[in-house]
């Protein structure tokens, strides 16, 4: 290999290393560029949507279901990004149109009716026998909150005392959704409790009477504080029986005998017994 020839293969080689090491800077900077712009890209998930409006109560079908892309920062904890896992489970409240699903608003659906599912934890469903005034004018829909009043009678005095604070209400009559804002009078509520509730329904109910007060969903919880009002009976007046009229007597001793007052007409005349 003259001279020549070996220059040639040298400066092949040497621009051979530089166009390596172009190659190379020019890869991690383009590497770097998509990075950058990846970082600023904002970040998406599939999340479980409602594709209609799912009233309470109701067994979740796919028909309900629907996967939208969302980012990764407004994803609440506790969504579902598979329609096939929720799919068998019960809403547990009312849930509309494109909210997402998220675990604490369903519930697995077990053994029973479709109610037992949607009552929480340690809690017991007890009905209550209204009428349009117990069950505020017709008012009341199944979500709403109301605290329960007793009312009896003893010794002639009233008493009154909020025996549950903040109950939920879970049906009225056999309607389960919350769906109606018309006033509906119904002959029974079903409430959520727990069991020493039930237990204090079920005295006061065999003590005198219920009576259920809505409450604003706002307001918190009064933390079981129980109100009690004793209102007095009136007296009632004394009853005053007359003596017996004394019969009246005649000038000699002897009792005289009742008259009898006889009218016919205009002729009035009176004849002894």
């Amino acid at each position: 290999m003259n001279f020549r020839t070996r220059s040639s293969a040298i400066l092949v080689a040497v621009s051979l290393l530089f166009a390596g090491i172009a190659a190379v800077l020019a890869n991690r900077w383009m590497n770097e560029r998509t990075a950058a712009v990846e970082a600023t890209r904002p970040r998406t998930t599939r999340v479980v949507v409602a594709a209609t409006d799912i009233p309470f109560g109701t067994s979740i079908e796919a028909r309900h279901l629907a996967s939208v892309d969302m980012l990764v920062n407004a994803v609440t904890s506790g969504s579902y990004s598979q329609p096939s896992v929720v799919i068998g489970k019960v809403a547990r409240s009312d849930i509309y149109a494109g909210e997402m699903l998220l675990e604490r608003r369903v519930v697995a659906r077990g053994e029973g009716s479709t109610l037992a599912a949607v009552v929480s934890p340690n809690m017991r469903a007890v009905t209550v026998r209204v009428d349009d005034v117990v069950g505020v004018a017709g008012f009341l829909l199944p979500g709403n909150r109301v605290d329960v009043v007793a009312a009896r009678e003893e010794n002639r005095k009233a008493y009154a005392e909020t025996i549950l604070d903040d109950v939920r209400v879970l049906a009225v009559d056999q309607v389960s959704n919350a769906d109606k804002n018309a006033p509906m009078v119904v002959r029974a509520v079903t409430l959520e409790v727990t069991p020493e509730g039930a237990l204090a329904i079920a005295r006061a109910r065999q003590l005198g009477s219920l009576q259920l007060t809505l409450r604003n969903p706002h307001e918190g919880a009064a933390a079981g504080v129980i109100r009690t009002a004793e209102v007095p009976l009136a007296p009632l007046p004394p009853i005053e029986i007359a003596p017996p009229r004394p019969m009246p007597v005649a000038r000699h001793g002897v009792a005289a005998m009742p008259r009898v007052t006889v009218i016919r007409g205009t002729v009035v005349s009176q004849t002894a017994e």
